[in-house]
């Protein structure tokens, strides 16, 4: 990775940052690192984290994933693409459906097609629990994301260039997620709980970084990446971050699920695991098919899934309890944090 040149779209979010600072801690001698995304106050604001002056391969480019000529400008001597710009607000998306079309759908086409044509060697994209088997317009967008970077190793041709996606689920303390709306609401003694039943996934920004880390070092192209990572119950991140206070019911929004999924039954067939983490292949035909799964497993060292598996929030083996949700906070969102 030290000869490197990277570049991260939507690099100013809550994962391009931590992506950022975990590259020049573990290859400070990194040849280029460009930062692109569209907020002009969230560039100045992380030029002031990493300073040119002092992390001299950091560029900070403004643009659009939906401007196809601006990306391929910006992946310019650039052999290496993570893809994390995106329209994930729910509610946002369900209100302003075409907009999320336009940034998840056709932006990601955006990255592929400047990718093919900038000699760009390594993509990984994105993407969220809420991609398998959606019922909002922003999980439909990034499931269609995701097939598109998957179809995209259909195209290179004679390209040194493998695509691959990461999918997870709620990422603890990024903006936006229950952690700190919690945490901002209980001053005022009151949290919003919007069904008792509700359970999510958990993983850390570091975790995240590592798995696209990985996903660099050991896809083949075509993978889907998906981690082992823990559960927990909305009522016990409650419990967890306002104990005293006082926690009504308001029902699921709209796009909202009780429990999420990262791996469905229909998906089962073409997964396979290792010790970290679980793989999605891609899909073949006929005997196409088993050699494509033994070909994938034979490089991740990873077995088939039983048949029928299903990896849902609600089901998963691996569960946080209230204590292990305050020692997460205290590490990973707020060190000054107590009940």
């Amino acid at each position: 990775m030290d000869k490197s040149r990277i570049l991260i779209t939507g690099g100013t979010g809550s994962f391009g940052s931590k992506f950022v600072e975990t590259i020049y801690k573990r290859f400070p001698n990194i040849a280029r690192v460009v930062v692109f995304s569209r907020d002009e106050l969230k560039q100045f604001e992380m030029q002031k984290r990493f300073p040119p002056r002092e992390y001299k391969s950091i560029r900070f480019f403004i643009g659009d994933v939906r401007d196809r000529d601006r990306l391929k400008r910006a992946m310019e001597g650039v052999d290496t693409v993570i893809h994390a710009a995106a329209l994930k607000q729910v509610p946002a998306a369900e209100y302003n459906p075409f907009e999320a079309i336009r940034t998840n759908v056709i932006g990601a086409q955006n990255v592929i097609e400047a990718a093919l044509d900038s000699g760009v060697k390594r993509v990984v994209a994105l993407s969220t629990d809420k991609a398998a088997a959606p019922i909002n317009l922003y999980g439909a967008t990034k499931l269609c994301s995701d097939k598109l970077f998957i179809a995209a190793n259909n195209l290179r041709g004679g390209r040194d260039i493998r695509f691959s996606v990461v999918r997870y689920g709620n990422v603890m303390g990024s903006r936006g997620s229950v952690i700190p709306f919690f945490m901002e609401q209980r001053a005022k003694g009151v949290l919003p709980i919007t069904d008792r039943r509700m359970t999510r996934f958990n993983i850390s920004l570091d975790e995240g970084v590592e798995m696209v880390l990985y996903s660099l070092e050991h896809c083949i192209g075509g993978e889907v990446i998906v981690p082992k990572i823990p559960s927990y119950r909305i009522t016990d991140v409650a419990e967890a971050i306002g104990p005293d206070c006082e926690k009504p019911e308001i029902g699921i929004r709209p796009g909202e699920k009780l429990h999420e999924e990262m791996i469905t039954e229909s998906d089962s067939q073409n997964t396979i695991e290792n010790e970290r983490y679980y793989v999605i292949v891609p899909m073949l035909s006929g005997r196409k098919h088993e050699e494509t799964i033994a070909k994938y497993a034979e490089h991740h060292q990873a077995t088939p899934v039983v048949s029928g598996f299903r990896y849902s929030s609600d089901k998963n083996p691996s569960w946080l309890s209230v204590d292990d949700l305050r020692n997460l906070i205290c590490e990973h969102v707020d060190p000054g944090f107590s009940a």
